[in-house]
């Protein structure tokens, strides 16, 4: 035993009951290479003994020791420091609802001492005299309403009349009772949650929403933040100061023009005209409210914007109230009149939808808060891609925006429609400006633009009906090949690299299936990034070679337990490096919820104000707010939108390549929605756990049974509180778990989640796949040679058997390594053979 003498008691490592002291300066060298790798190998740690002398006395095993200490030692810090801060958070939290109810309690007292005096006045007043105190009411309301839309100039006085006006009008909306405010359908309270979300009821024509949260943040920096729209708002195109103006009270008025994407090509882009006014009010809340405003308010006279329909902004903004403890307490309010009356029928309910409004910019701000104030508080933090948040949020940033460019397709952007002969539901458009070819390096070797380059994008959109947009889009993930072209895809991705390429789409070769990397999560809430690997063989001046196509894709709202409102998959070609500032021309689809009754909910729910308590600090996935699954989906609209960069000499070819392949895609859609609508699933879901049934039950539980009986072990370990089901844990086994029929050619009916993986395919691609097909010439043998009588004659088998490792391939054709299959007859109640299982135990795909 070593006994040396230190004063860091917690650097103490045993081993059979003996204790080991560490000097300091040995605590200083298992610090450092701590800090490079917190869990060593063995190996590792064998090199750091020979290469430190002052631990050439300690043994392996407690140099093991001292490192899962400090592990344990490091996360017990992490846990008490995320104990504490939502410990402030509750504090905070407490002192604004003590805050709160004490103004209820005065607004109801000064509520009943009206009604009272009213009543009373009424029972006193003579017909004759309530008759004359009628007319002279309402000669007093008629001179309000003149003076209330009396023109007023632009002057300074003019412009705080109207900020004063839009503060007033802003804080009854954030802490008054102005509206009658409902939690937003399936929003899930919770110490995770991002904030209390609520949306307007009962309001015509306007659509509202409202949030209240804790971030950890400083006032004056979240007002920065959100002030800086086009940093968080991906529907913000453009964001202008006409004009501002400092008061002696150093408070702000600015005149702003703000431009907004359209969403579809369907519907045309908005315009605001805005007064915005920064103040700090008396209790140190700092106030940024807005408005939309016109030239009979003080505002510009500017004349309707081409392309653009002017919508207008109510009273709305931001309350930021600074906490003891340190963070703020934020209230958002959105209030806007989107003119819907303007807006093709079909796609009205995106602009009369107060919960959309909450999605796409009430939550999105309380997100972009959240990402900042965990950035600041752990900056050292790296995702799995080596690189820090902000980086892929900024990635994340401009492959969203180019999805937005390029649907809207402004003039001022240097895009132009190319005209077609015939009617079309394809519209193309060609953008050869200099500033979007220098942003995709498309551009000479002196660095000046290039004059024989362009860049060409396709859109389209398509109307669908019963079917869920995460649904449609996990599948077009999932599955590539069913709807891309990979000669396309070869070609898109040498035609945005620095090198000169001269040949068109017939010039590049086919790839096979996509192999997505280690997807990370953006912090945003359901959203990710990952990366495509596309693997295939491309041709050049009559030459054949290998060759790796890469796509920067991101996911949003592709999980089956979102809100389904809005999902999006877009990618865009990248080299290998995918670098920060790599080019990127984003393509992709956009699918939009149409149905009117997403703001359905009870109004009598009750808000829970305790779940704005936000835990940025707890981690960087975001929480699962939405607790409803999306269900069979209802009407919606998809937007297709591809973007080629291309040589301007090959510009007829690329045009009719393009527009072809839009109609391919339209059709490949149209068909796959046709599968997975509902009505054609019947009771099976492709890309989820199958719905709790009695046969489903009932299969799991004859499978878990079986294995038992044949093997003597469990194959399902029943969860400690027992609310997991049989059918759940088969489900999300680590090991892929397949069924097949007993019939002589035998047909896979089940597979679980990793078993789908594996494969590569669906539930209902699933019924098409015979066993001999996923199995190798060796591994088919094995069968053979093992249980020849298994399939044909399953009464006169044993019933298990465990194979050796070998080789297998997915639906795709990529090869699946395994380190073991084992097979069991599955036996029904009445002890008849139902079916085969086959359990493939640490697979892996082959890159």
């Amino acid at each position: 035993m070593i006994a040396v003498t230190s004063r860091n008691e917690g650097n103490m490592a045993t081993d059979q009951g003996k204790y080991v002291r560490y000097t300091p300066e040995q605590v200083e060298a298992l610090e450092r290479v701590y800090c490079e790798c917190p869990k060593p190998s063995s190996l590792r740690r064998q090199q750091l003994i020979r290469e430190c002398p002052i631990l050439s006395n300690i043994e392996p095993k407690q140099i093991k020791v001292w490192f899962q200490n400090r592990r344990c030692r490091e996360k017990q810090r992490k846990e008490s420091s995320q104990l504490q801060t939502v410990n402030r958070k509750l504090m905070s939290m407490n002192k604004l609802l003590l805050e709160e109810n004490t103004r209820l309690q005065k607004q109801v007292t000064q509520l009943v001492y009206d009604n009272s005096y009213l009543r009373q006045r009424t029972q006193n007043v003579a017909l004759a005299t309530m008759h004359t105190y009628c007319e002279s009411v309402v000669t007093n309301f008629h001179h309000h309403l003149i003076s209330q839309h009396k023109p007023r100039d632009s002057t300074p006085v003019g412009l705080m009349s109207i900020a004063e006006e839009t503060l007033t009008e802003f804080l009854s909306k954030a802490t008054g009772t102005t509206f009658e405010w409902i939690q937003m359908p399936g929003m899930k309270p919770g110490p995770d949650s991002v904030g209390t979300i609520a949306i307007s009821h009962g309001c015509t024509g306007v659509v509202a929403a409202r949030a209240c949260a804790f971030v950890g943040l400083e006032t004056t920096k979240v007002a920065e933040i959100l002030k800086d729209r086009l940093s968080w708002c991906r529907d913000c195109r453009s964001l202008e100061a006409n004009n501002v103006m400092l008061t002696a009270n150093n408070e702000t008025i600015e005149v702003l023009y703000m431009q907004v994407y359209a969403p579809t090509t369907l519907a045309p882009a908005q315009d605001f005209w805005l007064l915005r006014y920064t103040k700090i009010l008396e209790d140190n809340s700092l106030v940024v409210c807005q408005r939309s405003v016109n030239s009979m308010q003080g505002g510009p006279s500017m004349p309707p914007m081409e392309h653009f329909v002017r919508a207008e902004m109510l009273p709305s903004g931001y309350l930021i109230r600074p906490c003891d403890d340190g963070g703020s307490m934020i209230y958002i309010i959105d209030h806007f009149d989107f003119q819907s009356s303007s807006m093709p029928e079909v796609i009205r309910p995106l602009y009369e939808s107060s919960t959309r409004l909450a999605q796409s910019t009430t939550i999105t701000a309380l997100h972009h808060l959240r990402q900042i104030s965990y950035e600041s508080s752990y900056p050292t933090t790296f995702t799995p891609w080596g690189r820090q948040p902000a980086a892929l949020r900024a990635l994340s940033h401009r492959l969203s925006r180019g999805f937005n460019e390029a649907v809207n397709g402004f003039p001022d952007d240097g895009w132009s429609i190319i005209p077609n002969d015939v009617v079309d539901d394809v519209t193309v458009l060609l953008n050869s400006s200099p500033r979007k070819m220098m942003t995709l390096n498309l551009g000479n070797t002196d660095g000046s633009s290039s004059s024989s380059s362009s860049v060409l994008c396709a859109t389209a959109s398509i109307l669908l009906q019963n079917i869920s947009p995460p649904v449609l889009l996990s599948y077009l993930r999932e599955h590539r090949s069913e709807w891309a072209d990979s000669d396309i895809d070869a070609y898109s991705a040498a035609a945005v690299k620095a090198a000169p390429r001269t040949s068109a789409a017939s010039d590049c070769g086919s790839s096979v299936g996509p192999v997505i990397l280690t997807p990370v999560p953006t912090l945003c809430h359901e959203e990710y990034l990952e990366v495509v690997k596309l693997e295939g063989i491309c041709y050049h001046q009559e030459t054949l070679f290998p060759c790796q196509l890469y796509l920067l894709q991101l996911c949003n709202g592709l999980n089956n337990n979102s809100t389904g409102t809005c999902s999006e998959l877009i990618f865009a070609p990248v080299d290998a490096s995918c670098a920060d500032d790599a080019p990127l021309l984003p393509s992709g689809f956009r699918v939009i919820s149409l149905d009117s009754d997403m703001d359905t909910s009870t109004p009598n729910r009750t808000l829970d104000l305790a779940s704005a308590i936000g835990v940025e600090s707890m981690g960087i996935q975001a929480s699962d707010e939405y607790s409803h699954n999306c269900g069979s989906g209802g009407k919606s609209v998809m937007t297709i939108a591809f973007q080629f960069a291309f040589e301007n000499h090959h510009i007829e070819r690329v045009v009719s390549m393009a527009r072809q392949y839009i109609h391919n895609i339209k059709a490949s859609v149209k068909k796959l929605a046709l599968i997975l609508s509902p009505s054609h699933l019947g009771s099976h879901d492709n890309l989820c756990m199958p719905h709790g049934s009695t046969e489903g039950d009932t299969l799991a539980r004859c499978i878990s049974e079986s294995y038992r009986v044949y093997s003597g072990s469990e194959l399902l370990e029943s969860s400690t509180d027992g609310s997991d089901s049989l059918l759940k844990m088969l489900w999300h086994h680590s090991n892929a778990i397949l069924c097949c029929t007993t019939t002589a050619i035998p047909v896979l009916t089940f597979a679980n989640k990793a078993g789908l993986e594996m494969l590569q395919t669906t539930l209902v691609d699933l019924q098409n796949t015979t066993l001999e097909s996923i199995f190798m010439e060796e591994g088919r043998k094995a069968i053979c040679r093992e249980f020849p009588h298994t399939i044909q004659q399953a009464v006169d088998w044993p019933g298990f058997v465990c194979l050796q490792g070998g080789l297998c391939v997915s639906s795709n054709g990529r090869s699946i390594s395994y380190e073991k299959v084992i097979a069991w007859k599955v036996l029904d109640e009445g002890g008849n053979a139902q079916c085969t299982c086959f359990m493939f135990v640490n697979w892996c795909h082959i890159v």
